[in-house]
C-alpha cells in the first residue's frame, strides 16, 4: 500500500475536476463538490482511517450520482408521457417543459382498428361493380379484379344488393324502423317540435342513430334480399331474375399488410430521441440533493472497495491485516440498490395513475365518512 495516494482531508473543486464536467460550470455543484467529497470521506473513516481515494475520484462519484438521478428521474418522464410525445419536434430540450397528454397518438393506433371496423382507418376502400345476369346465382369476385387489371388479393367489405342507403329513406314515415320517424322523434324527446324545428334542434347523434335504425331493421325485416360470401365468391338471395349491375366496396389485401411508414426526420420515432439534457444540479431540491450525496456516497465505497480489493492484504509488524474489500463492497452494492427502488417507488407514487386512484380513493373515503354524520334536524 506504500504506491496509494491517501486523501489528506482537503478537497479543492475546478472546472475540469470531473471527467465529463456536466456540471463544472455550475455554481452551485462546484460548492456542493468540496462539501460532498469531506462528506464522503469521512464517512470512509478519515481522520482515523487512511482512505485511499483523491477528492477528484469523489468528485467523479458526484458527477455520475447527479446523472444517475437525473437520468431516473427523466426515464420516468418519458415512460408516463411518450404516447403523447412520439412525433413531437426532437429538437427542442423539454427539460422544463410541462408535457400536456394529447390523444393523437391513441388515434392514430385506433385507426387501424377502425378499417376492420369499417369504421375510418388508413387503408384506402375501393368500390367496384359487376353485372349480374338473370338466373345467375353465384359470381366470382376473384376472376372479377383480374378481369379489372387488380394486382393481388382483394377482400370484399360491402356488398350493395337491392337495398337502397339509408339515408335516401331518412324521412320516410315508413323507413326501416317499423314505427315510423314520428315515433322514433318521440322516444327521443323531438316528437313536440315541428319538422324545421328539429332539423336544427336534433344532435348529430340523433341522425346517425336513425340511419343506423333503418340499416339495421333491413337486415331483419327484409331479410330476403341477402348474400352469402365465401373465399370471395359472392352468392346471391334470391337468385336473380334480371340482368342488372350490382355494387361493392373491397380492399386491397396488400394495403392492408404494408405498414405505414412516416418521415420521422427531426421528431422524436424512439425513447432514444426524447430530448432531455442533462440536469440542471441549481434545479434539483434539497430532497433531490440529500439523495445524491448519499448516493455519491455509495459510488465512493464503491471505488474504496476496488482500491483495497487489489491488495486484499497489507503487512504488519509480526503478521498481516485482511482489508475489507468485501465489506465495503456488498454495502455499497446494498445502498445502491436500496436507493435506486427509493426512488423508483417515489416517481411511481407520483405517476399520473397513482395520484387518480389515490384522489378516488380520498373521495370514496370522505363520502363514507360524510354518511356517519347525522343530519340537522330543522324546527320550523
Amino acid at each position: 500500500m506504500a504506491n496509494v495516494i491517501i486523501w489528506d482531508g482537503s478537497a479543492t473543486f475546478v472546472t475540469g475536476s470531473t471527467p465529463f464536467g456536466f456540471y463544472d460550470s455550475d455554481t452551485q455543484f462546484q460548492a456542493d463538490a468540496e462539501k460532498v467529497a469531506k462528506f464522503c470521506g469521512t464517512r470512509l473513516g478519515y481522520p482515523m482511517m487512511d482512505v485511499e481515494l483523491q477528492d477528484q475520484n469523489m468528485f467523479a462519484c458526484f458527477e455520475e450520482a447527479v446523472s444517475t438521478y437525473g437520468s431516473e428521474v427523466f426515464q420516468y418522464k418519458i415512460r408516463e408521457n411518450y404516447l403523447s410525445m412520439e412525433g413531437s419536434n426532437s429538437t427542442i430540450a423539454v427539460n422544463n417543459k410541462i408535457i400536456n397528454p394529447t390523444l393523437q397518438r391513441v388515434i392514430n393506433i385506433s385507426k387501424n382498428y377502425g378499417t376492420e371496423a369499417d369504421a375510418g382507418g388508413y387503408v384506402t376502400r375501393h368500390t367496384g361493380s359487376l353485372h349480374t345476369t338473370a338466373s345467375v346465382q353465384e359470381y366470382n369476385l376473384d376472376q372479377w379484379a383480374v378481369d379489372a387489371g387488380i394486382t393481388g388479393s382483394i377482400e370484399i367489405r360491402r356488398v350493395f344488393y337491392e337495398a337502397p342507403p339509408a339515408i335516401l329513406r331518412y324521412f320516410d314515415p315508413y323507413a326501416g324502423t317499423g314505427t315510423g320517424i314520428q315515433s322514433l322523434m318521440d322516444a327521443f324527446d323531438f316528437g313536440s317540435f315541428s319538422p324545421g324545428v328539429n332539423f336544427l334542434m336534433m344532435p348529430a347523434s340523433f341522425d346517425i342513430l336513425k340511419v343506423q335504425a333503418i340499416e339495421f331493421n333491413d337486415q331483419i325485416r327484409r331479410s330476403g334480399y341477402s348474400f352469402e360470401m365465401v373465399n370471395n365468391r359472392l352468392k346471391l338471395f334470391p337468385v336473380p331474375k334480371a340482368n342488372s349491375k350490382l355494387r361493392f366496396e373491397y380492399y386491397k389485401v396488400d394495403d392492408k399488410k404494408a405498414a405505414t411508414f412516416l418521415d420521422g426526420t427531426g421528431l422524436i420515432t424512439n425513447v432514444g430521441e426524447v430530448p432531455y439534457e442533462n440536469p440542471s444540479y441549481t434545479g434539483i431540491n434539497s430532497v433531490g440533493r440529500q439523495w445524491i450525496f448519499k448516493y455519491t456516497l455509495a459510488l465512493s465505497k464503491e471505488l474504496l472497495a476496488y482500491v483495497r480489493g487489489k491488495y486484499q492484504t497489507v503487512p504488519v509488524p509480526g503478521s498481516e491485516a485482511t482489508l475489507n474489500q468485501a465489506d465495503l463492497l456488498a454495502d455499497s452494492r446494498a445502498e445502491k440498490t436500496e436507493l435506486l427502488t427509493n426512488l423508483r417507488e417515489m416517481l411511481d407514487q407520483t405517476s399520473r395513475q397513482s395520484q387518480l386512484e389515490r384522489k378516488a380513493n380520498e373521495g370514496e373515503n370522505l363520502s363514507k365518512t360524510l354518511k356517519e354524520v347525522p343530519m340537522v334536524i330543522y324546527i320550523g
